[in-house]
């Protein structure tokens, strides 16, 4: 296994790093069944790969071993938002390599320098990512995922864009559904929701993101209960790049 440099990684603000100790919190009282989440949107742009990467921080500095699955072999921004470069300053491999069978699970899994952190990333881009993550390459993925690591956070296209999500669901204990402020609509809210309850994956809850917070009397309120839904997760940096 290679070890790979995230060049570009952001301390997070107080305000950040509180709502994550609320959403972490509440993810581990789901209970210790729960360690391979799904975390998806309805919309692309809506922020839920720097919630799934802020969360797999979170979760190693609570001294749990974590690895982070990117799925979004249709539009993935990890390596370039993270700067993302080996060790050795060679290719990135990533999932579309192990699951075409070009490369093996040891050739495609990085370590990071945040202790504790581990990754696999999209690789590039392919036609058919739906079929491929039918593949018995992606249940041996995650079958080894579950007995190596304390948590396997996945990170998805947007439900509401692709079936990916609805794939990748089948294999996980729980879902985290990322909506931003002001983006996807109730209606497209609760036809995704749907969609991931068809596929039998227990929805553990949503994270409200991109809240802008001058205009939010609840703002101070990290981690605010609401309905069957919990852990949202408010952000200040409404000009932070995300997807």
């Amino acid at each position: 296994m290679e070890s790979i440099e995230l060049q570009n990684v952001r301390k997070n603000s107080y305000a950040k790093t509180e709502s994550l100790r609320a959403l972490k919190t509440n993810l581990q009282f789901c209970g210790d069944d729960v360690k391979t989440i799904l975390v998806t949107s309805s919309l692309p742009n809506e922020g839920k790969s720097t919630v799934t990467f802020d969360l797999a921080r979170s979760l190693t500095e609570s001294g749990k071993s974590v690895l982070l699955i990117d799925t979004d072999m249709r539009k993935s921004v990890l390596v370039g938002r993270l700067r993302a470069k080996t060790v050795k300053k060679s290719e990135i491999q990533g999932l579309s390599h192990y699951l075409s069978g070009q490369k093996k699970l040891t050739d495609v899994l990085y370590a990071t320098q945040i202790p504790k952190l581990f990754m696999i990333f999209a690789g590039p881009s392919v036609p058919n990512p739906t079929e491929i993550l039918e593949k018995r390459y992606f249940s041996e993925l995650i079958d080894f995922a579950r007995e190596q690591f304390d948590y396997v956070l996945i990170d998805c296209a947007p439900i509401g864009a692709a079936i990916d999500a609805a794939i990748v669901a089948k294999h996980c204990d729980g879902a985290v559904l990322v909506i931003a402020q002001g983006m996807a609509n109730s209606r497209l809210i609760g036809s995704v929701k749907k969609q991931l309850e068809a596929s039998g994956v227990r929805i553990l809850g949503a994270v409200l993101n991109k809240v802008r917070m001058e205009n939010n009397h609840y703002g101070k309120y990290y981690g605010h209960y609401y309905g069957s839904y919990y852990g949202d997760y408010y952000k200040k940096e409404e000009q932070e790049e995300s997807v």
